[in-house]
């Protein structure tokens, strides 16, 4: 496995951090998240906010809203441990 500049948290054994990639990938090439991921692309080109800090957050209703990367991205300060 190749070593990352992100320093992971996980020590995972080899055979785990394979098992953990596919995972990620199988969820990543999901419709549901092809969608999302089609979404947040057309509507930043639209609004011109590529690289602006901000992204897409997909409420339960439906409903996109702009937030902060931090707080997209860290669950809105409860951590991502319990997604």
């Amino acid at each position: 496995m190749k070593s990352s500049p992100i320093k992971l948290k996980q020590k995972l054994s080899p055979k785990a951090a394979a098992a953990k990639k596919k995972r990620d990938i199988e969820y990543a090439k999901s419709p549901a998240r092809k969608r999302k991921k089609a979404e947040n692309q057309r509507i930043d080109r639209a609004q011109g906010t590529v690289g602006d800090g901000m992204d897409r957050h997909h409420t339960k209703s439906g409903a996109v809203k702009k937030v902060t990367v931090k707080n997209n991205r860290g669950n809105f300060g409860r951590g991502t441990k319990n997604e």
